[in-house]
């Protein structure tokens, strides 16, 4: 055997042992004899490196990259419109039989809660990956996928295609990679889906090795022509498993929507058993030539949707009641559980909102509690479980004084909470600061509570104007801070200075002006002079501001020591006025409230877009409320918008109405 011959066999055998393993889990090589064959193969490509090929196992190793390049998609990346029970399966399932007069096989695939890329081969050989983006363009994230052992550099057969793949993180691997964190003194990940993000948008692609990723693959676009031959989506899932991909196990063919809905309930409970995380089912038309001839809407395919679980509740311990002083000097409680995994994540903490929410639902430190996760993001107690202990467990009595500084807590009229009376009180000061640089206002990278904690401490900074006056060798003074990390600080809050004025406006912390709030007043009002000089009539008349916003935002631009502050902001350069930045006045006259979970934007990216052509947000409903634009888990602003007789958009309807008026 020559030197080729034997790097060639050297190739398959651990590329066939790396399908058996990360694909099949049925190892067929222990990892003496795993590790004998590539250490053979690195040496004799060594020795050879003009035989080393972009297929090789070897070049799975890390490397460095200065930045991610975009990349536009061959093939758009389509979003998926959602269902949410049983009644809107069968609408979705309803529309689209209609035109075939006939039941329509079915496929159903649990949804994958990771991240979606598109992989490209050609002849077989691995050649790009692009993480989905916007949908029409990504980010070249080749070398970071080709060290993640799921996605197989070389196909069994020398094909060109592109595939549709979801990278996630298995729970196990979470666990452990948080455990070391931990350990380490480390930042831990909130959920696996986020510790997968983080290790494949790594620069160093030697840290995305280690970090245990893998992918299944869902999707096909066969370009040879033998390949377009399959009929149906199922098929092509099983050819894509021939060429070497790693597909779920769990797809399942179904005759019709009884079908789907008892794969869901099959599911609903069924998935927490796995080890990745899922967070619904993805269901197709089988047929691929009905699904051409469906076609798609703006954003997402007519021949397919994606039901979501509900969210789930645990019941675990509560341990203590934590309490916090933030920004506005409001304490506040905060549960402290004996950890538990909810929705794919490890919960220790969750909200208590307010002492009249203790006092409600009667919680006592002992009792077993109700915990579920606000539109899957934020982990709250619902309620407290039935049992003999809670008699005997003694009553919370809310505090008297402040955690942070002993000052006497007092309440304010019409307000549910407890206030420190200590204006100079150190949590609500650096609280105050953390909220100016945090992502939502300024968005101040590399400035978070240690940093602020120590600047403080040390009397470098009294509110967040003194960020500005700080000079690199000021940073060095703090502990670990070294003179690279004091100049990116420096250079990050210098670059903060340019935040438009709805950032700044945000960043103030001004009582019960939040970003939505903010929106509006830069929108109204093009600078901090202007607002200056607003009566409480001009901001009453605003929508979306009553009056105990109008006279809360008033009363901060009258106060002494706040115009002191925001001339001290100007004088450092801070004084930002709004630009009109309207693409077209199509939604003039137009007034939306945004409420729920959008499937594929922010609400912060969906208000940005209504004013960029032309139309307003408010943050509540009213009779001149033009429309409500609904997503997952809408409130009581949905309910409200019924009532008054809104219309009321989905996302789609929303992106479809833009686009039918461009």
């Amino acid at each position: 055997m020559d030197v080729l011959e034997r790097i060639n066999y050297l190739k398959d055998e651990i590329n066939k042992s790396n399908y058996e393993y990360y694909v099949n889990e049925n190892p067929y090589l222990t990892d003496f004899e795993y590790d004998k064959l590539f250490s053979e193969l690195k040496e004799i490509e060594e020795k050879y490196p003009m035989f080393r090929t972009p297929d090789s196992p070897t070049q799975r190793v890390g490397s460095v990259s200065e930045k991610f390049l975009p990349y536009k998609h061959k093939y758009r990346l389509y979003s998926l419109d959602n269902s949410y029970n049983s009644e809107d399966l069968e609408k979705w399932y309803e529309r689209v039989c209609k035109e075939y007069n006939k039941e329509l096989d079915l496929v159903c695939e649990l949804k994958i809660d990771g991240l979606a890329i598109a992989l490209t081969y050609e002849n077989g050989i691995f050649k790009r990956g692009v993480t989905r983006g916007d949908g029409v363009t990504g980010e070249d994230i080749t070398q970071n996928l080709k060290t993640i052992k799921a996605v197989p550099l070389k196909l069994f057969e020398p094909v060109n295609l592109e595939v549709r793949g979801e990278i996630y993180m298995p729970k196990s691997s979470f666990e452990k990679l948080n455990q070391e964190a931990l350990e380490n003194g480390e930042k831990v990940f909130a959920n696996p889906r986020n510790a997968a993000s983080g290790s494949l948008r790594q620069l160093d692609s030697t840290v995305t090795a280690k970090r245990d990723l893998s992918m299944f693959t869902y999707t096909a676009i066969f370009e040879d022509e033998k390949d377009k031959k399959y009929k149906t989506h199922y098929d092509s899932i099983m050819r894509l498993k021939e060429l070497g991909f790693k597909v779920n196990p769990n797809i399942r063919q179904v005759k019709n929507i009884k079908g789907v809905i008892d794969y869901c309930n099959e599911w609903d409970t069924k998935r927490f058993d796995l080890d990745y995380a899922t967070d619904g089912v993805v269901i197709k038309v089988n047929d691929i030539a009905i699904q051409k001839d469906l076609g798609y809407t703006a954003r997402a395919p007519k021949w397919a949707t994606a039901f979501k679980f509900p969210p789930e509740q645990v019941s675990t311990k509560l341990l203590d009641i934590e309490l916090n002083t933030g920004k506005t000097g409001v304490v506040t409680p905060v549960a402290v559980l004996e950890p538990v995994l909810l929705a794919g994540s490890t919960v220790s903490r969750a909200s208590l909102h307010n002492f009249d929410e203790i006092k409600r639902l009667d919680i006592r430190i002992g009792d077993n509690v109700l915990i579920m996760k606000a539109a899957e993001i934020i982990p709250k107690v619902v309620k407290v479980v039935e049992s003999d202990e809670h008699s005997s467990l003694k009553e919370y009595v809310p505090p008297l004084n402040c955690p942070a500084c002993g000052a006497v807590l007092t309440e304010k009229e019409g307000q549910v909470g407890l206030y420190c009376s200590n204006p100079n009180c150190e949590s609500l000061m650096c609280a105050k600061i953390e909220y100016w640089a945090s992502k939502e206002a300024m968005d101040i990278d590399k400035v978070g509570p240690s940093l602020i904690s120590q600047l403080y401490d040390k009397k470098m900074i009294s509110n967040f104007a003194d960020l500005y006056k700080l000079l690199p060798q000021d940073f060095m003074m703090l502990d670990l801070i070294q003179e690279k990390s004091a100049m990116n600080i420096y250079t990050s809050i210098q670059e903060s200075k340019t935040r438009p004025l709805n950032r700044l406006l945000t960043g103030l912390g001004i009582r019960h002006v939040g970003k939505e709030t903010a929106d509006i007043l830069a929108g109204e009002f093009s600078s901090i002079e202007a607002l200056k000089t607003a009566t409480l009539e001009q901001l009453s008349a605003v929508e979306g501001i009553g009056e105990i916003i109008a006279q809360s935002i008033y009363d901060y631009f009258h106060d002494e020591n706040n115009l002191k502050l925001l001339c001290e902001l100007s004088e450092l350069g801070i004084n930002p006025v709004e630009k009109a930045s309207a693409k077209s006045d199509k939604l003039a006259g137009k007034t939306f409230v945004l409420t729920g979970t959008l499937e594929n934007m922010t609400r912060d990216e969906a208000s940005a877009l209504i004013k960029s052509h032309g139309g307003k947000t408010s943050s509540s409903v009213s009779k001149n409320t033009s429309y409500v634009l609904a997503g997952a888990n809408a409130g009581s602003k949905l309910d409200k918008a019924q009532n008054l007789g809104v219309i009321i958009l989905t996302e789609n309807d929303f992106l479809e109405m833009i686009e039918e008026k461009e």
